[in-house]
């Protein structure tokens, strides 16, 4: 069993990996950090479709956060002062916002700094996969 809850991340597309890069170095979250490329999905009960989707927070007991509340979880899991906007990201209305934030992000990714074309979603994917639970809950 693990002790730990496992950041997953596109590593493909260099905006996330970017990201990654610099919550890993600023912000110190206690987790693990792989792209959704070379994690165990069947392990932690979640499908590809939904690792390329968003970033997710899947805690030891394999409860899986994604988007928004993925990064809120994270800001909360490294204490001091990233906790206080890892609360707000929780409550609504923030939560909401947030939510329609990281959407937007995620659907122009490859627009963002560091973006490049393979950032992109398919066009497919850019409405939630099936299964994956609403981020307005």
């Amino acid at each position: 069993m693990r002790t730990l809850p496992v950041l997953i991340y596109d590593g493909d597309c260099a905006f996330c990996t970017s990201s990654v890069l610099f919550v890993e170095r600023h912000v110190g979250p206690r987790c693990e950090i792989t792209p959704w490329q070379f994690a165990d999905l069947d392990s932690l009960g979640i499908t590809s479709e939904r690792a390329e989707y968003e970033l997710l927070w899947v805690t030891p007991t394999g409860v899986a956060h994604g988007g928004a509340q993925a990064v809120a979880k994270l800001l909360l899991s490294a204490g001091r002062g990233w906790a206080v906007p890892g609360a707000l990201l929780t409550v609504p209305p923030l939560r909401w916002i947030a939510h329609g934030v990281y959407r937007l992000i995620a659907n122009n990714r490859q627009r963002m700094p560091g973006g490049t074309p393979a950032c992109a979603l398919p066009a497919d994917r850019r409405t939630a996969p099936p299964g994956a639970p609403s981020s307005h809950t």
